[in-house]
């Protein structure tokens, strides 16, 4: 069963993707054509190397007929067939599930596998710490808050605890066997866990691999929480993170709390909770923006948070569907 999507509204849909896009990649394509680079702001398309055409390209998920659209240049894509009414077009799900099935599976299990568990907060982001242990150059042409001495301190007062191939495999050689777990791609989906960063961050990744089968919506969802998750990385790490960056955050087991909702309402104690059970305290950051539209976003458009929290998105991209606000409403 399809969904028909009048030509007036996808047509709608898609221009608002196009300028969200735009306003989400306009300081990093003005840095490339400068030639320079931001430590922070460009990381996620060198990290996951997906351009900002890509990013901009709408698809309207699966299931959805697109009406008076074979003469677009969509007609062309990939994975596009002609849909049930004459003059549609729709994503072709069954013909991209067969032929990327052992990926597509593999996706879902991890997406399915990482929100059913629970989140685990004792990290506290040491694994940026970890990649410079006992390192005279590192990653980042940046300086090193505590120097090289105080920073090899820090890794060896605590315990690492990274459950994250992708950032595991930066470690340092001597900061290898302090890690509790040692990660692999082939354990990757028995030991993701919602409380990591870069579990969050590849929420992104999967939806971008998922293409026209998630919503353009949803996708740039995803993209902003990235961003707002890499600023919390970059953070909590032991750089100064360059310039334009925000303060070092604290990182203090008594007082650390659990942190994976971004769209959640304040109760009178000050715990956030969303509807699907992830709770925080801070600022609440509901937004009530109907599908396909969006805002012009300020220069430092990372302070935005995104609509849905980590649970929903992952839930969502794990569908290969857009959580609807129902489900992802806040309440107190």
């Amino acid at each position: 069963m399809t969904l028909p999507l009048p030509a007036a509204d996808w047509r709608a849909r898609e221009a608002a993707h196009a300028e969200r896009a735009d306003a989400l990649t306009a300081g990093h394509r003005a840095r490339a054509a400068r030639g320079e680079k931001h430590p922070i702001e460009d990381f996620l398309f060198t990290y996951y190397a997906y351009s900002p055409s890509v990013l901009r390209r709408w698809h309207p998920g699966a299931g959805v007929e697109l009406l008076e659209a074979e003469g677009e240049p969509r007609a062309a894509w990939r994975w596009y067939s002609p849909g049930p009414t004459p003059g549609g077009l729709v994503v072709d799900r069954a013909a991209m599930e067969r032929e990327k099935a052992p990926l597509l599976a593999t996706i879902e299990r991890i997406l399915r596998s990482t929100a059913a568990r629970p989140g685990r907060f004792g990290c506290f982001g040491l694994h940026e710490w970890a990649m410079v242990y006992r390192q005279d150059e590192h990653r980042h042409d940046v300086p090193l808050r505590l120097g090289p001495g105080g920073t090899d301190a820090v890794v060896e007062a605590a315990e690492l605890r990274c459950t994250h191939i992708d950032a595991y495999r930066f470690f340092t050689p001597d900061a290898v066997p302090r890690n509790r777990f040692a990660p692999t791609r082939e354990t990757q989906p028995e030991l993701e866990q919602p409380g990591c960063l870069h579990a969050g961050m590849d929420v992104y990744k999967w939806a971008m691999k998922l293409g026209p089968l998630v919503p353009g919506e949803l996708l740039l969802d995803a993209f902003e929480l990235a961003l707002d998750i890499r600023m919390l990385d970059m953070q909590a790490s032991p750089t100064t993170c360059g310039r334009g960056a925000r303060s070092p955050c604290a990182s203090r087991p008594s007082r650390a709390r659990p942190s994976t909702c971004a769209a959640s309402a304040r109760s009178p104690s000050g715990r956030t909770h969303c509807a699907n059970g992830c709770s925080t305290r801070g600022r609440a950051a509901v937004r009530s923006r109907p599908p396909g539209t969006g805002s012009r976003l300020s220069r430092r458009y990372y302070r935005r948070r995104p609509s849905r929290c980590r649970g929903c998105l992952s839930a969502a991209v794990s569908a290969r569907w857009s959580v609807p606000a129902s489900r992802c409403s806040a309440r107190s």
